[in-house]
């Protein structure tokens, strides 16, 4: 049974919206900029094609933006709803990253995306620019604060303990919280690449259907550049950030690797077969890389790693008997997801860029399909990240301080998670139904067919999403 108690449907309920909600988030993040960037090419050199890009792919760009706004704001009210003892303890230290970023941030990038969709032929052509560049601008601070309230759940800072509550003591902390940092770096990379996917892959599918190849031939130039260099970047990162999880909860990487004693060095297991249970300690079947894991989560060839054992007794000793070990099978398939993926993403468009450089991009139809099928590779392992950044942190709702188990709403009964779960998820998935065939639809349109700056009346200028 998946859930039976009503902690447990109240995490598969909030887990379910917090998913959805996340495949949105990357694209947004990512498309934004790129979008951006067609119009300032357009904008500099006056070449139409650009123009054309720029509304084809802003389209899209926001049809996601609504969904994903839609589906967020149901979070917010699931926190109040089924977390109640949670927004108690963490009500005064939330509230300033959460106001600012629906106060400022929200209100920065949906004002100017407003004037950025009507403001074709009413506004001139530098302020219309910059009207995109401030709402992709307003996409990324809107991030940031979030990123922020969440990074605080994982290692709180500046905050002292009142009537068992938490009391905000230093914005400066809270807003400089080193994971804060080193995860909004990520998942802005992690945007970036979903960005570059999607106008790589779809360039690609007007290629292999005979498109027009000067238009698609320069969108898959610029998804490569910033693809290429950005989903490098973010190999490191990501392996920088385990290097800080090491320090700030290492229990969680220590279930990465379903490592259970102490080791120095340690190597990473590829694959393995068995070891993820108390009673089942060693795997029967194992392919690792010798000192590799000493690398990831310590920079260092030779580094110790605490193994799952020690750890659950020094948590046992320090908060009480209980179980403080997320599930090692769990954590451990979450964490290749995200890096195997991540990994073939970056050598895709290294190809890529291999073809594109020998001008032989439209010949290799194979290759074509990958970068189709490479659209969906982002959002797989963006949900990979999430859940071993999530489920990782098992059993504490904010690491250390309170138990996910005592966090939840007594007065919400199991039938009322279950009817609303219900909901969600078949709300969801006509949510998922539509943005899939709009996307599907606008991504297949011709760029020609669609007006120019320079051909329809200011009417039919905007960018026609609605």
């Amino acid at each position: 049974m998946l859930a039976s108690t009503a902690v447990d449907l109240a995490r598969v309920q909030f887990a379910t919206t917090s998913i959805y909600h996340f495949l949105f988030v990357p694209l947004t993040l990512g498309l934004g900029p790129i979008v951006a960037t067609m119009q300032t090419v357009w904008h500099r050199t006056g070449d139409e094609k650009w123009l054309r890009l720029t509304h084809f792919f802003g389209t899209l760009f926001l049809i996601n933006f609504a969904i994903g706004v839609a589906t967020g704001l149901v979070q917010e009210f699931e926190i109040g709803m089924n977390w109640s003892i949670y927004s108690r303890f963490v009500g005064n230290v939330f509230g300033a990253p959460l106001a600012i970023e629906g106060l400022a941030a929200f209100f920065l990038e949906s004002t100017f995306l407003g004037l950025w969709i009507f403001g074709w032929n009413r506004l001139s052509p530098r302020l219309h620019l910059a009207t995109l560049w401030i709402a992709v601008l307003g996409t990324w601070l809107s991030a940031y604060f979030i990123i922020v309230a969440n990074s605080w759940m994982q290692h709180p800072v500046g905050y002292k303990l009142v009537n068992g509550e938490a009391q905000l003591t230093s914005v400066w902390d809270l807003f400089t919280n080193p994971f804060a940092i080193w995860a909004y770096g990520h998942v802005l990379l992690a945007g970036l690449t979903a960005g570059a996917s999607v106008v790589f892959g779809v360039a690609c599918w007007h290629l292999l259907r005979n498109g027009n190849r000067e238009i698609f031939t320069a969108a898959a130039k610029v998804a490569l550049i910033f693809l290429v260099p950005v989903s490098a970047v973010n190999l490191w990162f990501g392996s920088h950030l385990g290097i800080y999880t090491t320090e700030t909860q290492p229990m969680k990487i220590s279930a990465t690797e379903a490592q259970w004693k102490n080791c120095q060095p340690c190597g990473f297991s590829l694959f393995q077969i068995g070891g993820f249970t108390k009673s089942d300690q060693d795997p029967s079947f194992e392919i690792q890389v010798p000192k590799l894991l000493s690398f990831l989560a310590t920079g260092s060839f030779n580094g110790a790693v605490e193994g799952i054992n020690p750890l659950q007794a020094q948590a046992a000793a320090q908060y009480g008997s209980g179980n403080y070990t997320p599930n090692p099978r769990t954590v451990y398939i979450s964490m290749r997801v995200m890096a195997y993926l991540g990994t073939l993403i970056f050598m895709i468009a290294v190809l890529g860029a291999w073809f594109y450089r020998r001008g032989t991009l439209d010949r290799h139809r194979w290759f074509l399909w990958t970068a189709i099928v490479n659209i969906s590779l982002p959002f797989l392992a963006a949900i990979g990240g999430w859940m071993l950044t999530e489920y990782g942190r098992q059993p504490w709702i904010v690491y250390g301080l309170l138990e996910t188990a005592k966090a939840n709403s007594p007065s919400v009964s199991t039938t009322w998670l279950g009817i609303s779960l219900g909901m969600f998820v078949l709300l969801y998935v006509i949510l998922l139904a539509v943005d899939l065939w709009l996307m599907r639809r606008y991504a297949q349109r011709d760029p020609l067919a669609g007006p120019t700056e320079s051909e329809e009346p200011v009417e039919t200028q905007p960018v026609p999403v609605y």
